[in-house]
């Protein structure tokens, strides 16, 4: 005898059927989505994605430059190769916290030890600032293949691992930069030089005077990925260097993350060369492509006078 109670529970069981079959069509297209997105992304050639990619994966430069565009695009890796006699690559990324630069130390150091580590320091690096976890974001693709990058990576939120479980997740933002790196957009545009990218833009106006603000709020996350960066190379016996490099500002006062850093470099016996109050480059704004990065032609000169300094310290006595 049919019921209404027969007919609720067939519909019940056509229902859970039919949510069954999407949620199975749903995960079947994630998975093959995702597939593409992974398999374009890195056959990457050119681009922001494939620089990360490769200083991830594939180089394996005797001498490596981190920190964001203020290494990226000041610290030319040929000079370092032709006068100490290493190979160097730039994995610096433009924008990037210091999530960013550990996270990469530590695909880096999956694969191999590089000998000498140079790391940019700019003021306000360790500032609390939101931005700093949503641009975690760039780590997403390398998730479920490189399991050391797993803490930084989950910083980004607290449901960040169960974002990850979607194969198309890690791509989201990325499509146009996935297309463009394929297709070789960016050659011409963004040509790199080993990772470094070099400005040409001469600045022509006066040094300003600018109050650097002494009291802001650290980010204990950020510091303590600093302090891990120090003793991973410290524990591997890579030599590591801590550089501010060039602005051209008249500062006045002092920055609290730069007096951290100097502080932790001491600490932990690193050399930290401070190329920010240099008069070769607050006298000649020619030497700028804006106040916070030099063009080509003062890279040149800064990039050298770093390996001088590099050069004196190691044969120094004292070392």
């Amino acid at each position: 005898m049919f019921t209404s109670q027969n007919y609720n529970k067939k519909g019940y069981v056509h229902l859970f059927k039919s949510i069954t079959v999407f949620l199975i069509l749903v995960a079947a297209a994630d998975l093959i989505i995702g597939y593409v997105y992974h398999y374009f992304y890195f056959k990457q050639t050119s681009g922001w994605e494939y620089r990360t990619k490769y200083s991830i994966e594939n180089t394996k430069a005797d001498i490596l430059i981190f920190g964001a565009s203020r290494a990226q695009q000041q610290y030319n890796p040929v000079y370092f190769e032709q006068r100490l006699n290493q190979t160097c690559y730039n994995v610096g990324r433009d924008g990037e916290p210091f999530f960013y630069h550990y996270g990469i130390l530590k695909g880096v150091l999956n694969r191999y030890t590089p000998k000498i580590i140079i790391l940019d320091i700019e003021n306000a690096v360790f500032r609390q600032n939101e931005s700093s976890y949503d641009r975690i974001s760039v780590l997403l693709p390398f998730y479920q293949h490189h399991k050391e990058m797993r803490p930084i990576i989950e910083l980004r939120s607290p449901y960040e691992k169960f974002k990850l479980l979607s194969s198309i997740y890690p791509y989201n933002s990325l499509l146009f930069k996935i297309a463009a790196g394929n297709l070789k957009h960016y050659k011409g545009q963004e040509e790199d030089i080993k990772g470094y990218l070099q400005l040409t833009n001469a600045l022509d106006e006066p040094i300003r005077k600018v109050n650097l603000p002494e009291d802001y709020i650290l980010d204990s996350n950020l510091v303590n990925y600093f302090r891990l960066f120090i003793k991973e190379c410290l524990q591997r016996k890579i030599k590591l260097y801590l550089v501010c490099s060039p602005y051209f500002i008249d500062a006045i006062g002092r920055d609290p993350s730069m007096t951290l850093a100097k502080g932790v470099a001491e600490e932990n016996n690193i050399d930290f060369f401070d190329f920010s109050r240099d008069n070769a480059f607050l006298t000649n704004s020619k030497l700028f492509d804006d106040t916070v990065h030099v063009n080509v032609s003062g890279s040149q000169i800064f990039t050298n006078k770093l390996i001088d300094s590099i050069i004196l310290k190691t044969h120094s006595p004292i070392n």
